[in-house]
């Protein structure tokens, strides 16, 4: 069997690899917690389901333009100059399946071989790996706990040379929660600022979950509109994750190019979640404030149980719904070898399904997703301890 290069550069995602082998040993039978996955337990907000459901009923079958329905657009433009302060027009918008695919879409326009891509880490499995499948090359910068897993900007500003096309990060970041702040963020766009050349992917998908301070969209700061990718989608705040809608705002150039690689790959995105789209858009933000709630709570439920797991750290997270916690204190020691191992013994052992955080560009951890019930957080957790303080004694 022949592989291409590409394909043999690049790894599956390590959250779809344990969400994977936990289906697998739920097919055996086995009694599995997964808190592997990146979804929303909540159900679809009411008037997402009604518009789906109308939508059905109107002419709504048909092929769908690749960059999206215009009206889609402007309710996507009008948003994100209510919600963000971004002024785009609907041809600067691209409506993509899902975020994945506009991120996707924006390093393939921008990125090729000898090029170079800047990512702070901890990053989003998946960054490195679509920098890999355009040619190009990932420039991994390392942070740590200590430094609540934000590189300091000084880091960032070292690893750009005259071959950076680009630099991606999230904020909120999957996998920390981590939130970078107007100041940090206002320093990191005077570093971009220094490089004409470089172009930034701010992912912005977990823009609603963010428990305290503000969401600073790194467009609106001065002179990075025409600088910058912004991405989001309906699948965190409106658990909406399977019907796959993403989109980016970028300078009509980029847009164009997205769009022309789209129409390569799959066309228009679906036409009836397209139609989803306009009434999260026009919807209230604060009617995400009862789900957001619900994410504060379990962190906090989440986080004092890890504490209580012996040589355990882990920071406080300001968004999204993971903790990343440093778990070396589990492995040095014992028969443990690393993260990987760590994970794949308290899924065999105590049917908990957490991902290595080496796949994230930070060594020693784990990160897990507390988007699931609180009662399930409770036994994942105890679980793990339970099965942690059996490894320090064997």
């Amino acid at each position: 069997m022949h592989l291409s290069p590409v394909v043999k550069s690049i790894v599956e995602p390590a959250t779809l690899l344990m969400a994977r082998r936990s289906r697998e040993l739920r097919a055996q039978g086995r009694d599995i917690v997964d808190l592997s996955l990146g979804e929303p337990d909540h159900a679809p907000p009411a008037f997402a389901l009604e518009a789906a459901h109308e939508a059905l009923r109107g002419p709504w079958h048909k092929y769908t333009p690749v960059n999206g329905y215009l009206d889609v657009r402007e309710a996507i433009a009008a948003k994100l100059q209510r919600d963000n302060g971004l002024a785009y027009s609907p041809e600067q918008i691209v409506i993509s399946t899902g975020a994945k695919h506009s991120i996707m879409n924006a390093v393939m326009a921008l990125c090729g071989p000898g090029d170079e891509v800047v990512i702070p880490a901890p990053y989003w499995v998946s960054y490195s790996e679509q920098v890999k499948l355009a040619g190009a090359t990932p420039v991994i910068v390392r942070s740590n706990l200590d430094e609540d897993w934000k590189a300091p900007v000084d880091r960032i500003a070292s690893a750009i040379t005259p071959r950076t096309r680009l630099l991606m990060f999230s904020s909120p970041c999957n996998p920390s929660g981590s939130v970078l702040t107007r100041t940090e963020l206002e320093a990191l766009a005077a570093v971009v600022a220094r490089h004409p050349g470089l172009y930034v992917i701010a992912d912005e998908i977990y823009e609603h979950i963010v428990f305290e301070g503000e969401h600073v969209s790194f467009a609106s700061l001065p002179g990075m509109a025409e600088r910058t990718i912004t991405v989001n989608g309906l699948s965190k705040a409106f658990a909406l994750t399977g019907w796959r809608i993403g989109y980016i705002g970028a300078p009509l150039w980029i847009a164009q190019a997205c769009t022309k690689v789209q129409g390569q790959f799959t066309s228009g995105a679906n036409s009836i979640a397209q139609r989803v789209t306009i009434a999260c858009m026009e919807a209230d933000p604060a009617l995400l404030a009862p789900m957001r709630a619900d994410f504060l709570r379990r962190r906090d439920l989440t986080l004092t149980a890890m504490k209580a797991i012996p040589g355990w750290r882990c920071n406080v997270p300001q968004g999204a719904f993971y903790l990343l916690p440093d778990v070396s204190a589990s492995i040095n020691g014992s028969s443990i070898k690393g993260a990987v191992d760590l994970s794949l013994h308290l899924l065999d052992t105590a049917g908990v399904s957490l991902v290595e955080g080496a796949s994230f560009g930070a060594e020693g951890t784990l990160r897990i997703s507390y988007a699931t019930s609180d009662d399930k957080l409770v036994e994942a957790m105890a679980r793990v301890a339970k099965a942690v303080a059996q490894l320090a004694t064997a």
